[in-house]
């Protein structure tokens, strides 16, 4: 795949210094690239040694539109996600040939739309709707009833349990479990056993998410787990019953997030976050590293960051920290 300077630019709504058929066929960044590929750079200061590289296209922002450049410059509001953009095109993901493998075992009553790649070893149950396109990798297990919309990709060892519903150009990342039962139990006084509550909910997953490899989503209890259009979740997170996520949310590595809480578009959370049950975090808000949240706290305001344990707006953290740094001193 190749792309030139003018179709990157297109991309970006950007535009081009030099020739715009420039053409690229990799990415690289400025220490190692060749004139075949593409580079970016998002500020001045790593402007110069952008300039000096052997880069046939730089993707760079308004700060670079007087530089000389040996190639072609492509100058734009956001070079990063220029470049993401294009690194998507002249990168595409690698698949798996149309078919179903010999080792692979698909019920008679599954259904499996155009195109749809069913990889060694992989299980299809009764009644599973298999979107065009889709590919279902080594080792996968996708249960009776599951639905899987087009174009999306599920890497190896994946299992999806009975129900779960899938979007359109949803990439699971290999060893996750979608749709397992919740962690619902009741305590028996009497006896102090503990016994398990229904798990007979869904999951459902809109489309253009993406989950990282062993990650953990559970089915509703009695109503619907729910991630929302655009979610992207790192590797090794985990989302309990009735979570609702909203969308183009983002959660890094090794956050878990109990039953029931709700987590509003635009939010990100950091790794190792900890959210108790009942927990609303607000639409845009910024959850640091390693806070926690107990149960049924609100927390909200949009680009405002909450750090600590119980989280709460970093100003305030900060504020406390001086304080008890004077009483240290003393």
């Amino acid at each position: 795949m190749k792309l030139s300077a003018a179709e990157i630019a297109g991309l970006a709504k950007g535009r081009v210094i030099g020739d715009p058929g420039t053409l690229v066929s990799g990415i690289a960044t400025a220490p190692t690239a060749r004139v075949t590929d593409l580079i970016f750079v998002e500020d001045a200061r790593s402007l110069d040694a952008a300039l000096a590289s052997a880069a046939g296209i730089l993707v760079a922002g308004p700060f670079a539109a007087d530089a000389s450049f040996h190639g072609a410059l492509v100058i734009c509001d956001q070079p990063r996600l220029a470049f993401a953009r294009a690194a998507r095109r002249l990168l595409p993901a690698a698949s798996q040939p149309p078919g179903v493998h010999q080792t692979a075992t698909v019920h008679p009553a599954a259904t499996l739309g155009r195109g749809v790649a069913i990889g060694p070893h992989a299980v299809v149950d009764e009644g599973a709707e298999i979107g065009d396109m889709v590919q279902v990798g080594a080792g996968c297990h996708i249960g009776a009833g599951v639905r899987i919309g087009s174009g999306s990709m599920l890497r190896s060892h994946v299992v999806v349990y009975p129900g779960t519903r899938i979007g359109a150009r949803v990439v699971v990342h290999a060893g996750t479990v979608l749709g397992s039962d919740g962690f619902g139990y009741v305590r028996d006084p009497a006896t102090g056993r503990y016994e398990a509550f229904p798990q007979v909910g869904r999951l459902v997953i809109e489309d253009d998410v993406e989950l990282g490899a062993l990650c953990t989503v559970d089915r509703g209890a009695l109503g619907d787990t729910v991630i929302g259009r655009g979610t992207k979740l790192d590797n090794q997170v985990h989302v309990a019953h009735n979570v609702r996520i909203g969308r183009d949310v983002v959660i890094a590595a090794q956050t878990g997030i109990a039953g029931s809480s709700m987590i509003e578009d635009g939010a990100i959370i950091a790794g190792q976050v900890g959210i108790a049950d009942h927990v609303t975090i607000g639409e845009g808000a910024i959850l640091g590293a390693q806070s926690g949240v107990p149960t049924g706290k609100v927390l909200r305001g949009p680009g405002t960051l909450f750090w600590g344990t119980p989280a709460r707006p970093i100003k305030q953290v900060l504020k406390e920290l001086a304080v008890l740094a004077r009483l240290a001193k003393k």
